[in-house]
């Protein structure tokens, strides 16, 4: 019989590294994730997001949380994907930490993109995942470089980029909530710079490498 995971490789990857895992966004865990959301990621007043996401109504929000990640894997094509994990620290479920890329195959880089519930934060826990998933992409992917971005006003996001070895790459604007827009401080990281945390244990990696056309 035919797993998921053989149907759609990301559903097969899990990456360990100390008391982190990186599992898929599956079905069953997005209920957990949905309600980590609903109870908070950031102060109303500010948004640390790209896409205003968490302004949604909290009746609304739930649908389009499914509804985003069921499009993900949808739209999942070789010249463009987004790998996205629910975080688990000691065994609960934390936040989401993602990779998105286009052209993979020819640029060998990508974007990382995350966030944590807010009773998580302060703890490490954001570099922790930062760190397992671009050890991930650059030993086991052979990407090139990772970049990330963040908004000037959000020195956590832009704290962890630090941390984790990612140099300044310029900053651009960029718009937030309707009619705002803001300095984005872009960054970008290559594997000698790298700051490592503890030995990743990765699961599901040689059909993940076929399915997005590696080898």
């Amino acid at each position: 019989m035919t797993t998921l995971a053989e149907a759609f490789p990301p559903f097969g990857l899990r990456i360990e590294s100390g008391p982190l895992v990186l599992r898929p966004i599956t079905d069953e865990v997005m209920p957990q994730l949905i309600q980590l959301a609903l109870s908070g990621i950031h102060a109303p007043e500010a948004m640390p997001f790209f896409v205003p996401w968490t302004d949604a109504p909290a009746p609304e929000l739930p649908f389009n949380y499914a509804q985003y990640h069921w499009g993900l894997r949808a739209g999942w094509r070789r010249e463009a994907w987004n790998l996205e994990f629910a975080v688990e620290w000691d065994g609960q479920i934390v936040g989401c930490q993602g990779f998105f890329s286009e052209h993979y195959l020819v640029m060998r880089t990508g974007e990382t993109g995350s966030w944590l519930g807010r009773g998580f934060q302060g703890r490490g826990i954001g570099t922790a995942m930062r760190k397992a998933i671009c050890a991930f992409v650059f030993d086991h992917l052979d990407a090139e470089q990772i970049t990330s971005a963040a908004y000037a006003d959000n020195p956590a996001s832009n704290a962890v980029s630090r941390k984790v070895g990612y140099l300044p790459n310029g900053i651009s604007r960029k718009t937030r909530r309707p009619g705002e827009w803001q300095d984005s401080q872009q960054w970008l990281l290559t594997p000698e710079n790298l700051v490592r945390g503890p030995e990743l244990t990765v699961t599901g990696a040689e059909a993940f490498r076929s399915f997005i056309g590696l080898d």
